[in-house]
């Protein structure tokens, strides 16, 4: 899979500790939207760091192998524009363990019902939905239990 970035223990973006996985890409949906500059984005310096080629059985094997973590998140840019990897991935995790999976996606539910169906059929897997709108008052999240940026995003257990 093609990624920015992996932490194997982080602390932040879920009630668990987790792996971060900063997935490749994102079109910058949020700001586009908004007709704002890419660099509201706090992910705009992430976009310009080199990619990196992890096979999953790798990214499984540091997961697996990492005594106090609980938990995956895939984030950082936009997990859903590599959907196929996704799954994959998520494929690879179920053959070792059924931990939560998140997701973090900047898509409104409704945009991504059809990919929605497909996680559906893997256990434990939340979606944090919801793009990011600068200037608004942080949300704490009971699914995730952590703040998200606003109340336009919301996360939940899919499956």
């Amino acid at each position: 899979m093609l990624i920015k970035d992996l932490v194997d223990e982080n602390f932040q973006d879920y009630k668990e500790t987790s792996m971060f996985i900063c997935t490749n890409c994102c079109d910058g949906k949020c700001w586009r939207e908004l007709n704002l500059p890419p660099d509201i984005c706090q992910n705009t310096k992430i976009m310009c760091q080199p990619s990196y080629d992890f096979s999953n059985e790798k990214i499984v094997s540091r997961y697996i192998n990492s005594p106090i973590t609980h938990a995956v998140v895939v984030g950082g840019l936009e997990p859903i524009d590599q959907f196929d990897e996704l799954v994959d991935l998520i494929r690879a995790f179920r053959e070792k363990t059924d931990d939560d999976i998140v997701i973090y996606s900047g898509y409104y539910k409704n945009e991504i019902e059809d990919k929605i169906e497909v996680l559906s059929h893997y256990k434990n897997i939340i979606v944090k939905f919801g793009r990011y709108i600068p200037n608004k008052e942080k949300v704490f999240d009971e699914v995730l239990g952590v703040y998200l940026a606003n109340e336009e995003q919301h996360a939940e257990r899919i499956s």
